[in-house]
């Protein structure tokens, strides 16, 4: 399930401004579950940091991908060509600062680097790869989960922990090597788990798709324990059903991200925020940029109706500035919201603004939101990556290293280095000295 695919090599290293340090960026590849609309391409665009001289070098390849037939440059490694292989080794050129690796054409939804182990939610199971020996195991219905589609990975109280499509949410037991599985049966309000954290006050909160659990003092087994918000029974406070995020901020408040706007749960209350009250961008001022025309709402009922409850039923195109597809809040308490064709919002408690294209952000569909240890925030959007530097943004795209230009997920590790899940693969962004 994980294969290096190409090395090139630079004669000159990419001037990635971080820390006044410059970075050789490695791009590396993994796949994951697609965004509903689908795998979205978008055209390249001239990016603002300066682009590399580079030269193509043919790396040994490790192909690990079922149903793809072997070459003379991508030899196979082992399993069976039936499915997809579990565990291996893949060889990677360690003096190249470009490498591709490949899994499928899918998407990278999910990551999380823990120490020296990056697992990568794809939409076939999770991949454990060890960063420092280049072996990989991929976890998926054959050894332990309910389903393949890998929406979210994080860690809970020193386990891993994978929300999954449709086959609800997961914990690792490294010690006896096996899966624990949650779903609706034990509390979950629904079997499609998009995101999960422990708040500082110990309860865990999952976003479902059929609203927001929360497991008071993270009692997981304790069935009574375990809380449902849905729009029902907030009266509205929920906006939204469908919750995609979620993020704590100061004095324990819990903001989520929704399809019908952002939602805030503070002290036993709710308050929420859509496009009429300053979230996203209007269409007037972004329909020049929408990158793509592919809008959920021709194909789900679910989704046109909720762009008519929101008055954008005359929109056609891939824009729902209401529908939120990333959250984070930075250091400042500052919420941000990356949505649907609508740009990136920024709310401060007060006041909402938002950026999008004319503003310097390569794209307006803002999939990913990333805050580093240093307050540090970074942007995936459709059309490449953007680094926040103010109200200005540093601009990152294929042309730089980038697998992909739709950027989907994002992980730091200690030592600096970035690794970057898109469309179809990774990057890895090595920090040099």
């Amino acid at each position: 399930m994980w294969r290096v695919s190409v090395n090139q090599k630079e004669n000159d290293d990419i001037m990635v401004q971080m820390n006044t340090k410059s970075a050789a960026i490695i791009a590396a590849g993994l796949v994951g579950a697609a965004l509903i609309g689908g795998a979205y391409y978008a055209g390249m665009q001239q990016a603002t940091l300066p682009k590399a001289a580079t030269t193509t070098n043919t790396a040994t390849i490790a192909q690990l991908q079922s149903g793809q037939a072997p070459s003379a440059n991508h030899p196979a490694v082992g399993g069976a060509p039936s499915g997809p292989v579990q565990q291996g080794k893949v060889q990677v050129d360690p003096n190249a600062k470009f490498t591709h690796f490949r899994v499928g054409n899918r998407n990278v939804k999910s990551m999380l680097l823990d120490g020296k182990t990056l697992w990568v939610g794809t939409s076939g199971g999770v991949i454990k790869y060890d960063t420092t020996t280049d072996e990989f195991r991929l976890f998926d219905a054959r050894n332990g989960l309910l389903s393949n589609g890998i929406f979210h990975v994080s860690k809970l109280d020193g386990r891993v922990l994978v929300g999954t499509y449709g086959g609800g949410m997961s914990l690792y037991d490294a010690a006896n090597d096996k899966w624990e599985n949650y779903n609706i049966p034990e509390g979950l309000g629904d079997a499609f788990v998009y995101g999960a954290m422990k708040a500082a006050n110990g309860d865990v909160w999952v976003a479902t798709w059929s609203g927001a659990n929360r497991i008071r003092g993270g009692a997981l087994k304790d069935r009574s324990k375990w809380d449902l918000f849905t729009v029902e029974n907030t009266k509205g406070g929920l906006p939204n059903d469908w919750v995609y995020g979620l993020a704590e901020g100061k004095n324990g408040d819990i903001w989520m991200a929704t399809e019908g706007g952002l939602a805030l749960y503070r002290n036993g209350k709710w308050n929420n925020w859509n496009h009429a009250k300053g979230l996203g961008a209007p269409y007037e001022k972004v329909k020049a940029d929408i990158a793509f025309k592919n809008d959920p709402a021709q194909s789900s009922v679910h989704h046109a109706r909720q762009k008519e409850e929101m008055g954008l039923q005359d929109v056609s195109v891939a824009y729902n500035p209401n529908y939120i597809v990333s959250l984070l809040v930075d250091d400042d308490g500052i919420v941000w919201c990356g949505t649907w064709g609508g740009g990136l919002a920024r709310y401060d408690g007060k006041t909402w603004r938002n950026y999008t294209v004319t503003d310097g952000l390569p794209g307006n569909h803002v999939f990913m939101l990333h805050k580093e240890a240093n307050g540090q925030m970074w942007i995936g959007t459709n059309n490449g990556l953007a680094r926040r530097d103010g109200d200005k943004f540093t601009v990152m795209t294929t042309e730089h290293g980038l697998f992909s230009n739709n950027v989907f997920s994002m992980a730091t590790g200690a030592d600096g280095d970035r690794w970057i899940g898109s469309f179809g693969g990774v990057a890895h962004l090595r920090k040099t000295q």
